[in-house]
């Protein structure tokens, strides 16, 4: 006797949130990208805003222009890093809460640390004590952020988009957006 196991077809949410279901299927690769991107993207700004308080990997000081902290008054460069350590927290809670829109926002943040590489570097000239290579890293996170966000837009809930009210008996349901099928009355 031979058993036939059915899977359903279509795509099977596998995370359910607050604000609905993340939408996919683990078997697209598509999606998968996403769970990876979404997943470093939540952990790595926690880390690493975690280690500006510690200074474990590294001393993060040495990383900063000298100019911005002054840009907030006398302010000392550990302790502009301890607010930096906050903003990186901030931001990978952020992209675990709201995937669609804080890709962005640290992609801007990235930009933000580049701009201050390329400062660095460029002052300091030469090829020691620079920060190049750092520099084009950080660029290939931000168009990974880019591209977080992008997939997001696919595979995340939209938390504001409205509810609407589905002919099968009444039910509330979130639109899940352009990609639906069935339209809102």
């Amino acid at each position: 006797m031979q058993q036939t196991i059915a899977r359903p077809e279509g795509p099977r949410p596998i995370i359910a949130g607050r604000w609905g279901p993340v939408r996919g299927d683990v078997r697209d690769p598509g999606f998968q990208a996403f769970l990876l991107l979404w997943a470093c993207f939540t952990v790595a700004p926690i880390l690493f805003g975690v280690d500006k308080f510690f200074n474990w990997m590294t001393f993060w000081p040495k990383y900063l222009w000298v100019g911005f902290p002054h840009f907030f008054g006398h302010v000392s460069s550990q302790d502009f890093m301890y607010a930096v350590g906050v903003v990186e927290i901030v931001a990978g809670v952020m992209v675990f809460l709201l995937p669609r829109f804080a890709p962005y926002v640290v992609g801007c943040w990235l930009g933000g640390i580049i701009t201050n590489l390329v400062i660095i570097s460029a002052v300091r000239g030469g090829h020691a004590n620079v920060f190049w290579d750092i520099a084009l890293r950080d660029f290939g996170l931000l168009l990974a952020a880019l591209a977080l966000a992008r997939l997001a837009v696919v595979y995340a809930p939209n938390p504001f988009r409205r509810a609407t009210t589905q002919p099968d008996g009444g039910r509330v349901k979130t639109d899940p957006g352009p990609r639906s099928t069935t339209r809102a009355a």
